[in-house]
């Protein structure tokens, strides 16, 4: 199948520092997957961190945070030869895009995306400080998904809603130009959301409960021994909970060793093994997993220029992308060709004034 044949994907991550554990297990692993299979975008959007941090400081650190993505890309087994990885805020279209989208939404239809709330809670905004560009983050999305023309989207449940609204903003471009943008259609998977190593809900950077794909082996094991595991259990010989447990759900993830897992899990419950033995289990397990990824990431990082290079590569073509769907939707909407009736008549015009001069 040629590239041209497969369908194409859009997907990537706000560049907010290095990826963890949560992020393979939500995302990576199934990217490394579809490259294969489909010719996949993805974006390192770096204007949606602007939405609640527009400060210069905040700026100033999205290189180290952008590079430090890409490196974790790349060690995760993301091919820049199968798939463009390139940075948002390099691509002129997507801005130009972005203001025609604008136009086909109302305020009240935005105002209606429950994360938009959830994100203004969580940035500590309310009626009176929510910025434009927070209210408007769906907008922005739909240009970054349109601009490439994906046709599919991969989400979890909870981002849905926003890939509805490009959904409705395509149909709307359509409906008022002729069909120039495709109707992107969501990919929902089974995707797990890991638990935070202090039992919360969501392993989580700003939570200060992840085990990045970078971290070392000590590490690692330190951050393993001091997870939750069950709150009831205060001695090795107390029977103790497996369902819920925040070890054992990494083991069940982790550990390739199901019989090793399934000789910890039953001795567990009847209390004939403690806290430690699971833990330490565990750290040689998720060691084991992450070695191959700290391997290739060392690899990329000591070859001088390379992730300058495929950010480099990756947004060249994303950008030419990007140009030929904006000239379609300006030739759609008209644009283009007033343009070239007045630059054409300005330029007779002051040919025929140096012309009498």
């Amino acid at each position: 199948m040629t590239t041209t044949q497969r369908k194409r994907i859009l997907t990537g991550d706000r560049p907010t520092g290095k990826l963890h554990l949560g992020h393979y297990v939500g995302s990576l692993a199934n990217r490394v997957r579809l490259q294969d299979a489909y010719e996949c975008f993805f974006i390192i959007a770096d204007l949606h961190t602007l939405t609640t941090r527009p400060e210069k400081e905040h700026i100033d650190a999205l290189r180290e945070n952008v590079n430090a993505v890409v490196l974790d890309y790349l060690a995760c087994g993301i091919d820049p030869a199968k798939s463009v990885i390139y940075l948002q805020s390099a691509v002129p279209a997507v801005y130009e895009i972005h203001l025609f989208l604008e136009m086909l939404v109302t305020v009240p239809r935005l105002q209606r995306v429950p994360s938009i709330k959830d994100m203004a809670r969580a940035a500590n905004l309310n009626d009176e400080t929510l910025p434009f560009g927070l209210l408007g983050y769906p907008v922005l999305q739909a240009a970054d998904i349109l601009m490439p023309r994906a046709h599919l989207v991969p989400v979890g449940k909870d981002n849905e809603a926003h890939v509805e609204i490009t959904r409705e903003l395509a149909r709307r471009f359509n409906y008022l130009y002729g069909e120039v943008l495709p109707i992107p259609d969501v990919m929902v998977g089974d995707v797990p959301s890991l638990v935070g190593t202090d039992g919360q809900a969501k392993m989580s950077k700003s939570l200060g409960n992840a085990i990045y794909l970078s971290d070392d082996a000590a590490t690692v094991q330190k951050k393993v021994n001091g997870m939750f595991t069950d709150p009831n259990r205060i001695s090795a010989d107390v029977p103790g909970k497996v369902e819920g447990n925040p070890v054992f759900i990494y083991h069940d993830v982790f550990n390739p060793n199901k019989a090793e897992v399934e000789d910890l899990k039953a001795r567990y419950r009847v209390g004939k093994v403690g806290d430690v033995e699971v833990k330490e289990k565990l750290a040689v397990a998720i060691n084991a997993f992450l070695d191959p990824i700290r391997e290739r990431r060392a690899l990329y990082e000591g070859t001088k220029g390379l992730v300058e290079r495929v950010i480099y590569e990756g947004t060249l073509r994303a950008a030419k992308e990007g140009e030929e769907t904006l000239l379609a939707m300006k030739k759609a909407m008209g644009l283009t060709g007033m343009w070239n009736r007045i630059s054409r008549r300005a330029r007779d015009v002051i040919a025929a004034e140096q012309k009498a001069s």
